[in-house]
């Protein structure tokens, strides 16, 4: 008799940078359950984001479809998605399995579309439920720090009112309640480390004491114009240092800390509520945040802070994955969907692009793959093979190279040096044949041609193939 499908749980949380982990080598940040999760299982050092927006990165999430395919090339909220194609708790619940969303909700248009869900419980029951026992306290908001700003401020509220607990117990009500005649998927979503940088004031307090690390800056990176003062606090660029730097990482780093110790919660083999032996647990982050580094705030860019995010996964033994097994091997949000799919015995649709990566994770040698496209409309389009990292603005066609091996930080610029010119010719050549099929007309075949229209939404999406 084959094994029961194994159930499945992903944990999506927002704006986790991806060397934000302890296991990770964080000089301060203590993410211990986190750890557990790569410990038990694998993580990938070299995953990244291929569009460091939150719409477009959970379009991939949920569909195994790159930007240029889904459509959603950068940020443009409250789009009808009119024909999308099977999604991945549609395919798991033509499966089978019951599938359940809790926490923050995936930019679905309307806001409850379900998209294979069997059911939601999303922000809005939150902001209620914040409403009922808080009615003073102004919502989630009610201190002035606001969802894009720099500026910090402890969670002014008792911390069982915090809308990571909230995700949580929605998580472990959802456990409690669940059909136990089927597989499960809980996809259990979090707002946090997104701004506002309000964690609980333990959290908060912990990375004021423990100090923070000072941001990178490459030589390429240049200051705003009077160091920052009299800019907007939501925006990109900034100069984040003294006082401002140690709240806005602080705040950052707490609420990271306080989702990792909340999780524990839902995790907790001792409480039952997750059999170790039959139960897939997947982290991973939508993109990352720059938090100050090379003078940027926010999302968006193609640099490591904003690209590379956390891609943790724990199986059952029998799924073939070593205790601690770190992966160097270059993977995408779009991986996701085929390799849980792989994993549970379910056919994976022909409208998924990624791969699925259970045969690495099994220590197996897969085929050669081409480097990830990672873009940002209006902005830039970016190449990496997880040794180096080709940018083009698409602007003014100006360009970047950096060798992630030996400057993983990103701090010098070579596009200028007179002995990476080659390189860097044999970089834009691939460039040239990855935007030869795009509408905006990026590429003739020959060249790359800047000054093009950039928008978002792509009026005629790249025919999808793996």
């Amino acid at each position: 008799m084959a094994p029961a499908r194994p159930n499945i749980i992903l944990i999506i949380a927002e704006q986790h940078r991806g060397d934000c982990l302890s296991i990770d080598g964080h000089p301060v940040l203590m993410t211990p359950n986190l750890d557990h999760i790569a410990g038990a299982g694998a993580r990938f050092r070299r995953a990244y984001t291929s569009c460091p927006t939150c719409i477009a990165a959970r379009r991939s999430i949920l569909t195994g479809q790159y930007p240029g395919t889904h459509g959603m090339v950068g940020y443009r909220d409250h789009v009808d998605w009119d024909d999308p194609p099977v999604t991945l708790p549609a395919a798991l619940s033509a499966a089978g399995y019951h599938t359940y969303h809790a926490g923050r909700d995936m930019h679905q248009t309307p806001r409850r579309r379900r998209l294979g869900f069997d059911h939601m419980v999303i922000l809005e029951e939150y902001d209620r439920f914040l409403q009922d026992r808080a009615p003073d306290a102004g919502g989630r908001m009610g201190s002035g720090v606001m969802n894009n700003d720099y500026t910090a401020y402890p969670w002014p509220l008792a911390d069982h009112l915090h809308h990571t607990n909230w995700t949580v117990d929605q998580g472990i009500q959802y456990l409690r309640q669940r059909d136990p005649s089927c597989p499960f998927f809980l996809n259990l979503s979090f707002l946090a480390a997104h701004p506002p940088l309000q964690p609980p004031s333990f959290y908060f307090d912990r990375y004021v004491r423990t100090g923070v690390p000072d941001p990178v800056i490459g030589d390429w990176a240049s200051p705003p114009p009077g160091r920052g003062l009299g800019l907007d606090v939501g925006q990109q660029p900034v100069c984040l240092e003294g006082e401002k730097l140690l709240s806005a990482r602080a705040g950052y780093y707490g609420l990271i800390n306080h989702l990792d110790d909340q999780l524990r919660r839902l995790l907790n083999p001792y409480k039952g509520l997750v059999d170790p032996d039959n139960t897939i647990v997947v982290f991973v982050s939508d993109h990352g945040e720059m938090l100050g580094d090379h003078y940027r705030w926010h999302k968006i860019m193609p640099y490591e802070g904003a690209a590379r995010i956390p891609f943790l996964i724990q199986a059952p033994s029998r799924l073939g994955i070593s205790p601690g097994t770190v992966l160097d091997d270059v993977v995408s949000l779009e991986d996701l969907m085929p390799t849980l799919l792989d994993m549970a015995g379910v056919e994976i649709p022909d409208s998924v692009q990624g791969r699925s990566l259970w045969p690495v994770l099994r220590g197996e040698a897969g085929p050669e793959r081409a480097p990830l496209h990672i873009e940002h409309a209006p902005a830039y389009h970016c190449l990496t093979d997880g040794h180096d990292k080709y940018v083009w603005f698409a602007a003014d066609g100006r360009e970047q190279l950096f060798d992630l091996g030996a400057d993983p930080h990103e701090l010098r610029d070579l596009s200028t040096v007179p002995a990476c010119q080659e390189r860097l010719a044999g970089w834009r050549a691939r460039m040239v044949a990855e935007l030869a099929d795009r509408p905006e007309g990026f590429s003739n075949g020959q060249q790359l041609i800047p000054g093009r229209p950039y928008t978002p939404l792509l009026a005629k999406p790249v025919a999808c193939g793996r």
